[in-house]
């Protein structure tokens, strides 16, 4: 078994885009309808998927909505990368949900949320400057 992709909706597929790059994500192109895109593929990463509000809907027969925590996390190699990419996506007018902090099970931690609410989690072992 492999986790191949994970997935949000997007009630802004521009500005969804816009803060997954600043996460360090890179994109194919949108597609034909302009309502689904997902990140070029790696052999280390799970794709991303960003599927436009009304596709999900249609898929499963209600508006999405995202959680109260966490949907996913992204590693990043050192603690300084978290706390950059918090600052580039605070600067850039984005949420932060809880800034970056030395976690007790030894990982330099913060919490954003993508503009449709989707919170996803950013860490890097501690340790690694």
């Amino acid at each position: 078994m492999k986790l191949n992709a994970v997935g949000v909706a997007s009630s802004d597929l521009t500005k969804t885009i816009s803060f997954y790059i600043l996460l360090g994500f890179k994109f194919s192109e949108v597609s034909d309808d302009g309502k689904h895109i997902e990140t070029t593929i790696t052999s280390s990463s799970a794709r991303l998927m960003i599927d436009s509000k009304d596709i999900v809907k249609d898929i499963i027969g209600e508006d999405p909505k995202p959680g109260n925590h966490s949907m996913f996390a992204i590693e990043y190699e050192t603690a300084n990368e978290v706390d950059t990419v918090v600052q580039k996506l605070k600067d850039a007018g984005f949420t932060v949900v809880k800034k970056p902090w030395n976690a007790f099970w030894g990982q330099r931690y913060a919490v954003v949320e993508d503009p449709d609410g989707y919170k996803v989690d950013l860490y890097a072992q501690l340790g690694k400057m």
